[in-house]
């Protein structure tokens, strides 16, 4: 699993401005100074189709926040943010604070990405749509471990484990990044590169505007981020949408070992295209598919073939399983495998040290991980049963298992104590935010939140997810303030 990216969050990320570095730091209310962003708009531009209209102007800024909280006047650190300005003035409610996941993905260029790709006119009237690169992130005060090209290249989760022998041997290559973090030139972000810091961030940015509320869109780790804000200040919120919910724990070891519950919800889609166009050679029955990947990994396991490995076949299958528009790209990939031919070219990622680093800083500095490679054997058994195509690599052993002790604080408790202002949007097959941790998230909201479920596959649902019925929910919400008077199903809509 090199990522696990939706479309939109690669595209956020090629969309990617830097803030001009003559700007000047905003540091009191209403104090924001907007100038021009200097965009890195050419890797976009390649992946527009032909006569897409332009990407829309994003303005930028900067504003110093405290590195640690519990000492606002010590050491200061920048967040790079963006607008996207209502253009009806009158019609303007306030600001739309932004995310588009990760963690470690930037998200300056998601306003503009959101416009191009979807969000409805009248919820850009009523908003400056705000993007921001959090904490450690990109044009903010980035942190690194000072990862090699090969630690790079295996990623985020660790290659599946066959034995319990396969997880003894990865412990030390996950020891070795996580003592890099820790000895890096930025390992003093490391105890306060967190979400609830990052959430802290997000009120000063509300601060400096000059809002009283903001409102908030954040899909996949945004759901966590927009979830954690909202409880922290919960009388700061307007109308927070979180989509692709992560449990009420965030992205912790409960959630990394649930993307293995995700791809088997979500396989039964791609299984059922593949068997639909025999022409890919996979299979005629979603059996027959499912077993063809089984025999694929198999045969990379001893032998790569075109540069991919068992492991890069698991996770390029998982990654691309995100979006229904990839699904034929999946199968020509695996065919091409199949009959050792090279497979369709994939852009590469931008940014992957620090996109790397960022994750590994904030997913396990928010909880603690299990410490023993014993435990880590215990999971990776259990779950290579229950959830086998992906079991043995996401309950494995990561740099987690080794990373320092110290916490500023403990994790935010997510809870039902605010105001019912809460918007959650949810794929019922979502291979990374699955089904049964946002309804442990819904349940932790009680009456602070409304879920609109949709009967469809993939990553994402606002603006860029093909059921119109969840989205006009969000839509609604955001521009006239009214949810569904209850949690609502939303049935399946035929694909155009």
């Amino acid at each position: 699993m090199h990522r696990t990216l939706s479309l939109a969050l690669a595209l956020a990320a090629a969309m990617a401005v830097t803030t001009n570095p003559g700007l000047p730091a905003a540091a009191t209310p209403g104090s924001v100074r907007w100038g021009p962003c200097s965009e890195r708009a050419a890797p976009a531009k390649a992946a527009e189709p032909a006569g897409a209209p332009a990407p829309p102007t994003l303005e930028c800024a900067t504003l110093e926040v405290p590195l640690d909280y519990r000492n606002p006047q010590g050491r200061q650190i920048e967040i790079a943010m963006s607008r996207l300005a209502s253009q009806e003035p009158s019609r303007r409610r306030g600001v739309l604070l932004t995310n588009p996941g990760g963690p470690g993905i930037t998200g300056l260029g998601y306003p503009a990405v959101l416009a191009a790709t979807g969000l409805p006119r009248e919820v850009l009237d009523s908003y400056d749509v705000i993007g921001f690169d959090p904490r450690g992130v990109g044009r903010s005060t980035p942190v690194t471990c000072d990862l090699t090209p090969e630690q790079q290249a295996r990623g985020n989760v660790p290659p599946y484990a066959h034995t319990a022998a396969d997880v003894a041997r990865e412990a030390p290559k996950a020891r070795t990044v996580a003592e890099q973090c820790a000895t890096s030139r930025t390992a003093w972000m490391l105890p306060h590169t967190t979400t609830a810091n990052t959430a802290r961030d997000m009120d000063r940015i509300r601060a400096a505007l000059g809002e009283p509320k903001l409102s908030y869109l954040g899909a996949s780790y945004g759901s966590y981020l927009g979830a954690v804000y909202t409880t922290m200040f919960p009388k700061r919120g307007d109308r927070i949408v979180l989509d692709s919910n992560l449990g009420p724990g965030g992205y912790d070891v409960t959630a990394m070992r649930l993307l293995a519950r995700g791809m088997e919800d979500r396989f039964p889609d791609f299984a059922a295209f593949a068997a639909a166009h025999p022409e890919y050679g996979l299979g005629t029955t979603p059996e027959q598919v499912r077993a063809k990947f089984f025999e694929i990994a198999a045969r990379l396991e001893t032998e790569p073939v075109q540069g991919f490995d068992a492991t890069s076949f698991r996770g390029f299958t998982f990654d691309r399983l995100y979006s229904d528009a990839d699904l034929p790209l999946v199968a020509k990939t695996w065919q091409a495998l199949d009959t050792n031919q090279p497979p369709p070219p994939t852009p590469p990622f931008p940014g992957m040290e620090n996109f790397m680093s960022a994750r590994f800083s904030v997913i396990c500095g928010d909880s603690r991980w299990p410490q023993t490679v014993r435990e880590y054997q215990r999971n990776v058994a259990a779950d290579r049963l229950r959830y086998p195509m992906l079991g043995g690599a996401t309950a494995g052993i990561g740099p987690c298992a080794f990373w320092p002790d110290e916490r500023v604080e403990p994790p935010v408790r997510i809870g039902d104590r605010g105001p019912s202002n809460v918007l959650m949007v949810q794929n019922e097959r979502d291979p990374g935010t699955p089904l049964v941790g946002a309804r442990k998230l819904r349940r932790a909201f009680g009456a602070r939140a409304t879920m609109v479920t949709a009967d469809q596959g993939g990553h994402g649902v606002y603006p860029f997810g093909p059921n119109t019925c969840a989205k006009d929910a969000v839509t609604t919400f955001l521009t006239d303030g009214q949810r569904p008077p209850q949690d609502l199903a939303c049935a399946a809509e035929p694909v155009e």
